[in-house]
């Protein structure tokens, strides 16, 4: 989850295919129809269209040594403007590298192409805080996102090269742009004392997305992100002072679950995510930034485990 007043770093994209042969004596992709692998693309946007603490620099192995199938990496954040004006903004930026390989079959002959998708997603959020109780908050939010892929074949002299074809050719130098609209309903809680802080986060996204203007000829598709996630963070004074005020350690559990009939692109449908880290106030030197975090955490799913090292700023 991505926490309120915070600066991470994230990410997200990938496609996976169900291979059958094909009969037709013309190069083509194996598997299902180049529609529904659009919409699995198009779903995979998932992964970064909302801040995910959960998936902040994850990193998937293909299961060959030296390479990466899924990398994401995000750049976000978000405010409530003040308690007398309580508007919510968020932002959010990411991009990602995933190297599939397609088979390409022609009647029985069948080959193995690498490719390279490379997309950057980027989304803006605005909401408005609820006061529901004592230190609770609703805070419904609308969401617009802009997503960008490029794919090409990563390996010069393959089978695929002279051949033609939509498939293909969207393979070989291909792109789909795509805009997603939809909202996030999140909880706030928010328990602050001088002995420790308490922060609690649910949130519910739904975005539907779409292909747009400029997409590869026969690549159009539709499809509905939809996630779930918690994050929860302790934060107590260590004892120590830095820059004239007291020098905080940070705990943190984050959980997201990828739900929908997508959910499950890259061999994953949910994340669980162990922090630990220091925080310094600047409050005293800085009217703008309040407090600076390094947080180092522990990522870990289906088939996925890793670390991350995140820089967090509170505003």
């Amino acid at each position: 989850m991505w926490t309120r007043n915070a600066l991470a770093a994230t990410l997200a994209f990938g496609l996976l295919l169900a291979a059958s042969p094909a009969t037709s004596q013309d190069f083509t992709l194996a598997g299902t129809d180049l529609q529904k692998r659009v919409n699995g693309a198009l779903a995979m946007m998932q992964y970064c269209l909302t801040p995910e603490v959960t998936t902040s620099s994850l990193s998937i192995n293909a299961g060959e040594a030296g390479v990466n199938g899924l990398s994401l990496y995000q750049l976000g954040g978000g405010l409530t403007w003040s308690k007398k004006l309580p508007i919510y903004l968020e932002g959010n930026a990411a991009f990602s590298r995933y190297d599939p390989v397609f088979i390409v079959s022609r009647g029985t002959v069948r080959a193995e192409v690498p490719v390279v998708w490379k997309s950057a997603v980027g989304t803006a959020g605005i909401g408005w805080d609820f006061p529901i109780a004592p230190e609770f908050v609703l805070r419904p939010i609308a969401n617009l996102s802009l997503g960008h892929v490029v794919s090409e074949i990563s390996v010069a002299g393959s089978v695929a090269d002279g051949e033609t074809g939509q498939e293909i050719e969207f393979l070989k130098q291909g792109q789909l742009n795509a805009v997603g609209y939809g909202g996030s309903l999140m909880l706030d809680y928010e328990h602050y004392r001088e002995a420790y802080e308490i922060d609690v986060e649910a949130r519910l996204s739904n975005i539907w997305l779409q292909s747009t203007r400029g997409t590869s000829e026969g690549v159009k598709g539709t499809a509905l992100a939809q996630t779930a996630s918690l994050w929860a963070r302790w934060r107590a004074p260590t004892g120590l002072r830095a820059l004239d005020r007291p020098v905080r350690y940070a705990l943190e559990y984050a959980y997201s679950y990828y739900f929908g009939p997508n959910g499950d692109m890259v061999g994953f449908n949910h994340l669980n995510s162990l922090g630990a880290g220091l925080e310094l106030d600047t409050g005293a030197w800085d009217t703008w930034v309040t407090r600076v975090r390094l947080i180092g955490r522990y990522r870990f799913g289906e088939n996925v485990t890793g670390w991350t090292i995140s820089l967090g700023i509170s505003f």
